[in-house]
């Protein structure tokens, strides 16, 4: 990640990204250069839910 770009909460980044724009809160991102590729949704919190 590159200094100064805000990351948003509960947001999941693929391992080894280059991040180069803001992230915002709450989304899967992966890719070089990193893209949004999915908003996490309730039903996703739902269904992931560790308990």
């Amino acid at each position: 990640m590159l200094p100064g770009v805000p990351l948003g909460d509960n947001a999941v980044i693929g391992g080894g990204i280059v991040v180069t724009k803001n992230i915002p809160q709450g989304v899967i991102a992966v890719g070089n250069l990193c893209q949004v590729i999915h908003e996490i949704t309730e039903a996703d919190k739902d269904e992931y839910k560790r308990g």
